[in-house]
């Protein structure tokens, strides 16, 4: 379901940023936020992987 907030929440993470900021740095916040999003809703979602799993993975 869409978040009727969403463009609000973006223009705050944009103007949250300090004056000297660029696009790139903008565009860097946004994607950031959406990978957080997108995050969220797969655990919700119950597409998570187990912890030991995780570890199993980074020690081959």
């Amino acid at each position: 379901m869409e978040n009727p907030h969403r463009k609000d929440e973006m223009v705050r993470a944009v103007q949250d940023l300090p004056e000297d900021a660029t696009v790139e740095d903008a565009i860097e916040r946004l994607y950031f936020l959406s990978k957080i999003e997108r995050g969220l809703e797969q655990a919700e979602a119950g597409n998570t992987i187990a912890h030991d799993d995780v570890m199993a993975r980074f020690v081959k």
